[in-house]
This record gives C-alpha cells, sequence and structure tokens, in this order.
C-alpha cells in the first residue's frame, strides 16, 4: 500500500503518453443530442455577509474550467432555481485573452489568474520568453502560510500545474510533477498518480503521506499530503462520486491548522470537457457538482468570517446557448456552435472580506494583482 512517497522512487517506468491526458479534447459525447432532466435538485443555503475585517486570512479560489454564464445558468436552472453562487453579491466580469491568441487555453489562462502576467498558450508559470514568474500559491508560502490544490483532472493538468509548475509547455507532465517535489505545498488532491509513479528519473520527495482511496483521504487531518485519485484524470461524476467536495473538506482541514491563514485554489475541471463534448448533460451535472463545492468553502468562510472566495473561470468552452428549458423541472437544452474555448469574458463571483475589489469588467490578471493585494499586501 502506498503511503509514503518515498516509495515513488522505486518507480522507473515510462510516462503515460500525451493522448491518455487530452483525449478528452477529441471525445464525443453519447447524449451529445440529449437535453439535461434533473432527476433531484439540492436545497440551497443562504449565508450571512458578515465578516471580522476588511482584508482576508485565507483566500479559496475556485476555477470553473470552461464556465461562462450559460454554464452556470444552465446549472442554475438544473437545480430548479437556485445555487450556493447566488450568496456572492459581488459580480464582475474578466476578459481572458492570452498574449498570443485573442482565444486563450487553460495554461496561459491559469497563469494569468496564478501569476498575474499575460503569457503564449500552452505556458505553464512562464512569461513569453519563457522567464519563470512567481504564483502566488508560492509567494503565500514564502509568507508563511499553507497552500493547496485540488482537482478533478490530474494534478498536473493545465489549470492547477500553472500555480506551482514552471514549463515552457503544458504537455511536459512529469517535469510538472517533478516541480510539485520542489515546493513546500501542504496539500494536493486529483488525479495524476502515473505521472508521479512512473517517472523516468525516480525522483524522491519530501514525505509526503500519500493517498490514492478517498475515503482515506478524507481521514487526513494535519500534514502534508498526496491524494491521487486516478492514475491520470478522474471520471465523470456517476464514476468520481463526491471527490470534489471530500478533497475540499480535506484540504480545508489541513491548511485551517496554520495561525498564518491559506491560500487554496479548487478547480472543476470538467465543465469544460462538458463544452468540448458538446453535451448539455456533461456540463450540467459537473455544474452542479462544482457548485456543491462552493457550498462548502462557502460554509467554511462564513463560519471562519476571516476567508475571501473568489469564482471564475479561466474561459469559456462550447459557446454554449441555452436553446430551451423549465426552471420548475429542472430542464436544459442547449446548442454549441464550436467544440473548442470562446473569446467571451467569463464571470467572477466573490464573498467574504474583500469582495467588493472585485466587481466591473476586468483583466484576469487584475485578479491577481487584487488578490495578492488582499492577502499579501503587495
Amino acid at each position: 500500500m502506498l503511503n509514503k512517497l518515498k516509495l515513488l522512487s522505486l518507480f522507473l517506468l515510462t510516462g503515460i503518453t500525451v493522448f491518455a491526458q487530452d483525449q478528452y479534447l477529441t471525445a464525443k459525447s453519447e447524449d451529445l443530442e440529449k437535453t439535461y432532466e434533473s432527476k433531484s435538485s439540492y436545497s440551497v443555503k443562504e449565508f450571512p455577509q458578515k465578516f471580522r475585517k476588511d482584508k482576508p486570512k485565507n483566500i479559496i479560489l475556485l476555477i470553473g474550467d470552461g464556465m461562462g454564464i450559460s454554464q452556470v445558468f444552465a446549472g442554475l436552472t438544473a437545480n430548479r432555481g437556485h445555487l450556493f453562487l447566488e450568496n456572492c453579491k459581488y459580480i464582475g466580469f474578466s476578459k481572458t485573452q492570452s498574449a498570443d491568441n485573442y482565444i486563450t487555453d487553460s495554461a496561459a489562462g491559469g497563469t494569468a489568474l496564478s501569476a498575474g502576467v499575460k503569457t503564449y498558450n500552452g505556458a505553464i508559470g512562464v512569461d513569453v520568453n519563457g522567464n519563470q514568474v512567481k504564483t502566488i500559491l508560492e509567494e503565500a508560502s514564502e509568507n508563511g502560510l499553507a497552500t493547496g490544490l485540488v482537482s478533478t483532472s490530474s494534478i498536473t493538468h493545465a489549470t492547477p500545474a500553472s500555480f506551482i509548475a514552471h514549463q515552457a509547455s503544458r504537455g511536459s507532465y512529469e517535469d510538472i510533477a517533478a516541480d510539485f517535489l520542489k515546493t513546500d505545498i501542504d496539500v494536493f488532491i486529483g488525479g495524476g498518480l502515473d505521472h508521479f509513479t512512473k517517472r523516468k528519473d525516480g525522483r524522491d520527495n519530501k514525505g509526503y503521506e500519500v493517498e490514492t482511496n478517498l475515503k482515506k483521504i478524507e481521514k487526513v487531518k494535519k500534514g502534508k499530503l498526496a491524494g491521487l485519485t486516478a492514475e491520470v484524470h478522474n471520471g465523470r461524476v456517476a464514476e468520481r462520486g463526491d471527490m470534489l467536495t471530500v478533497a475540499t473538506e480535506t484540504a480545508l482541514n489541513i491548511l485551517d491548522n496554520n495561525k498564518n491563514g491559506f491560500f487554496l485554489m479548487i478547480e472543476g475541471s470538467q465543465i469544460d470537457w462538458g463544452g468540448h463534448a458538446g453535451s448539455t448533460i456533461y456540463v450540467a451535472e459537473d455544474m452542479l457538482d462544482f457548485d456543491q463545492v462552493i457550498g462548502k468553502a462557502l460554509e467554511f468562510a462564513a463560519k471562519d468570517k476571516e476567508t475571501l472566495i473568489i469564482i471564475t473561470a479561466d474561459h469559456e468552452t462550447g459557446g454554449m446557448a441555452i436553446t430551451g428549458g423549465d426552471m420548475q423541472k429542472g430542464v436544459v437544452k442547449a446548442a454549441f456552435p464550436t467544440g473548442d474555448h470562446t473569446a467571451v469574458m467569463v464571470p467572477v463571483f466573490s464573498y467574504g472580506p474583500g469582495a467588493e475589489e472585485f466587481i466591473g469588467i476586468m483583466e484576469n490578471t487584475d485578479i491577481n494583482a487584487k488578490m495578492k493585494k488582499l492577502l499579501l499586501g503587495d
């Protein structure tokens, strides 16, 4: 049984192919022509808007990959009129263009959010010249804060990788995994087991506790944790269950031990994948999963009263258009004019001390600048 990352040095096999990591880009959903019809809905709680200070001790950044306004409204309709997201009273929009393209990819979009610089599509934590740029996660760690990353994708995938790695190409998965081990990140939970175990370099690590079973991950309350929940990516909601919710609660339990505060990024990866597949059902089910994670974050922040929550996207995917539905029955019908990303602005929602900073139309890099100012005083 894997329980310490030092076991990773025993594996010298070749890493998995890029195809296995990115095959979702060409996947076509079986429910391509189907309408989402809700079988049940969950209750949405309203949380108080009272906080201890004007500036946060902690920041939770939630990224719904590929989440535009239509994806949000699809989720709202699917849950029969309400989302936890509605607790966020401050709302803005982010322009997502990368340095070299009107339409960004997740690597450049993630780097803009993590490091506050526009870079080329495919870049992970580097600028247009290939120079490393320091991320908010790294700066938080240097300032004595706890740090964490959670994702339904492989943890080495573009969005989470952009907060901790520095590589010229998003496809350098083994190198990205190695970058994780150069940091003092406290907890990371997601897929990507193969990128840590089937390494060519056989590199030893820093004594993280490694768990691959979600029930065991849930029990970890302190220390350093690497929760690797799938060989590559986690499956769809029907397969992975409440993985993202459990991972979020576990990460919060661990990070909250640090009296100085923490920075945590949580990604709902597969909203994007539903857009790539042109599937209303895929988008709706992952939007609802993401919103329930937002509910857990809000529950923590409402009790803590010192936590800022920011919810946004790196870009929109699919050009999703809501073409019909029924709010009372939770029925959503949509069309997708493209199977790729689009250039439209994405929403920014915020809750907690400093939330009022995230209103109006802004660059994606502005989100980073505002977070750093509030959390680190930069």
